[in-house]
């Protein structure tokens, strides 16, 4: 069997399962799609929010780009690696590089490629994350942080089952997934070679990224980014590089990346020790370990950061309070600090718990009770919320139900 012969039939395949299990298609649907498993739980994902039957992908800020482009920390590496990107775009591809948000922010390729592409508005300002466009490679790429194939079929939307993509994530110097690098044809010029291509291009946006972190540190006089990672985890990174910190280090971060006009000596220490015996030399040699780890950035008198701390909690906490849930879910990543038994970390805990709880119940939106459910097990009246939003066919119900059964028999 010929190559093309093997891809025609991988197609009719995929297009026979995907008009049996996606709602709308015009055949019987529900339970478990037999795709691939990663294909299948975006299925399950999307359905919710995305029109298997759309045409093109939303447009976000009404398609205009330039001023996040010209911003954004990706240009100056896809600049730097133009020539190549527009060689492989020229095979017969489109290329195109999106921010962490999934909105396209460049592309390139021939004018026949980049015609069929701006009529599903693969272009500058389209969104191609799940909750946009559902399953495609870059909104798998997104979620998972992994290089992904996404043909024909596979696709949620059926304007896209013409084509076939290969993405992988651009992870900056600290690890966050800053965007993607996609590759995309039409199905029948799928090729084994595409996808170590997109590996190996954005492995060389990375490494200049990398590169271009380590020439500004010295000279510059500017200090070195610090992030913290806080929700489900616990790490933090300055200038790209991991920071080492003990736990108490981090829960001592976390408390004043949380209160940013800072906490009096004995607040700050009450809240990391409650009652416990510690001499205040103890408590002092914490913070000054984590001072010089940071450069200095913590103030003496009052313990507060000097500079900022890119800090995930308080980016859910922001979003909270722009009513933005599906922002907050979305950076939701878990409990904060979750082996921390600090007292005020405990507090804060129950604090951003209580208010994604009350958000995502406030919702009419069954992907934000299911996302929170993947992250509360236990929380019985999350899951009965997720299975009143969903139909009765939804795909996504028989993990809502087992989540429920589960929780009940705890």
């Amino acid at each position: 069997m010929s190559v093309s012969a093997e891809l025609r039939d991988r197609r009719t395949a995929l297009e026979e399962e995907w008009a049996r299990w996606v709602p709308g298609s015009g055949g019987p649907h529900g339970g478990r799609p037999p795709v691939r498993p990663e294909v299948a739980d975006s299925w399950a994902r999307s359905l919710g929010t995305v029109d298997p039957l759309r045409d093109s992908a939303p447009v976000r800020d009404g398609g205009s780009v330039h001023p996040r482009w010209s911003g954004s920390v990706l240009r100056s590496p896809v600049d730097a690696l133009a020539d190549e990107l527009h060689a492989v775009a020229d095979a017969g591809f489109v290329a195109a590089v999106t921010d962490e948000s999934g909105t396209i922010l460049w592309t390139a390729g021939g004018r026949v490629m980049r015609r069929r592409a701006e009529l599903v508005n693969f272009a500058p300002g389209g969104r191609w994350d799940e909750q946009a466009m559902g399953t495609n490679a870059l909104s798998l790429a997104l979620r998972t942080g992994r290089p992904s194939t996404v043909f024909s079929a596979e696709h949620l939307v059926a304007a896209l089952h013409g084509w076939v993509c290969y993405c992988a994530p651009i992870h900056g110097p600290d690890g966050t997934v800053l965007g993607v690098l996609d590759l995309s044809s039409t199905w029948d010029r799928s090729h084994p070679l595409a996808m170590p291509t997109v590996r190996t291009l954005a492995s060389a946006i990375e490494a200049r990224l990398q590169a271009g972190s380590v020439e500004r540190r010295p000279g510059a006089g500017e200090a070195d980014a610090v992030r913290l990672t806080c929700l489900g985890t616990a790490r933090a990174a300055r200038g790209g590089r991991p920071l080492r910190l003990r736990p108490r280090q981090l829960e001592i971060l976390t408390l004043l990346a949380l209160h940013p006009r800072g906490l009096s000596p004995e607040r700050l220490r009450a809240a990391v020790y409650g009652d416990r015996p510690v001499t205040a030399s103890t408590f002092k040699a914490e913070v000054s370990h984590l001072r010089r780890a940071l450069g200095g950035r913590i103030a003496s008198r009052t313990y507060a950061l000097t500079a900022p701390v890119a800090c995930d909690a308080l980016d859910v906490l922001r979003a909270l309070e722009a009513g933005d849930t599906d922002g907050a879910v979305r950076r939701y990543g878990g409990a904060l600090l979750p082996r921390s038994d600090a007292p005020g970390i405990a507090a804060w805990r129950a604090h951003l718990e209580v208010a994604m709880r009350v958000a995502v119940l406030a919702s009419d939106r069954p992907e934000h009770a299911l996302r929170l459910g993947e992250l509360a097990p236990y929380d019985v009246e999350i899951h009965e919320h997720a299975l009143g939003l969903l139909a009765a066919d939804d795909v996504r119900r028989p993990a809502a139900e087992g989540r429920l059964s589960a929780a009940l028999r705890y």
